[in-house]
């Protein structure tokens, strides 16, 4: 049964919802990982992520079609993303068969969230990784969660995107191979 939300007018922002998937990574490994309805992080305030923004996220989309389906575009790019991102500022990759099935568990649990088809709103998932151990010297972490919430949300732009007025520079905004980089280019 789906939650009685007017989807039509629910904005782009967070609404908690039942569950939450959670993972930590401690002593090279990660841990088996599951849902919990607890949306809290407890940090030191000298942990990775505060001290040095080790961080990465993705974030997708879960839809009802016609057939009453509830489905994700292509996941598993998403895993792909969240996997190099992590490499690039040196933390573990959460594994794509796991990033699959967190996003798959994460939805199951919340399906009541998951808008009816032609509300032209969805179930906003937000996978994301960080480090949780403190670090004050400039190294990488050696502690992380990944963890996977989700939000019903309206579209992010209302009226749909309008068009922009934009200045070329000849300024790059990220180092090559920096955390915006893009494979190929």
């Amino acid at each position: 049964m789906k939650k009685e939300l007017d989807w039509g007018n629910i904005g782009f922002a967070y609404r908690e919802t039942n569950q939450r998937y959670v993972s930590n990574y401690k002593d090279g490994k990660w841990d088996e990982g599951g849902l919990t309805s607890d949306p809290n992080i407890v940090l030191s305030e000298c942990a990775g992520v505060l001290q040095y923004a080790q961080t990465v996220f993705e974030g997708m989309k879960a839809y009802t079609t016609k057939n009453n389906e509830v489905v994700l575009f292509r996941p598993d790019l998403n895993g792909e993303r969240l996997m190099d991102s992590a490499k690039r500022l040196a933390m573990p990759a959460f594994p794509l068969d796991r990033f699959l099935d967190a996003v798959t568990q994460v939805v199951r649990a919340n399906l009541e969230y998951v808008p009816p088809y032609g509300a032209g709103a969805s179930l906003y998932l937000r996978p994301y990784l960080f480090a949780t151990n403190p670090v004050i010297g400039v190294k990488p972490a050696e502690e992380f969660q990944f963890r996977v919430f989700t939000t019903p949300v309206g579209p992010y732009f209302t009226g749909g995107a309008k068009a922009l007025s934009l200045c070329v520079s000849e300024y790059d905004r990220a180092a090559p191979n920096g955390t915006g980089h893009q494979s190929g280019s």
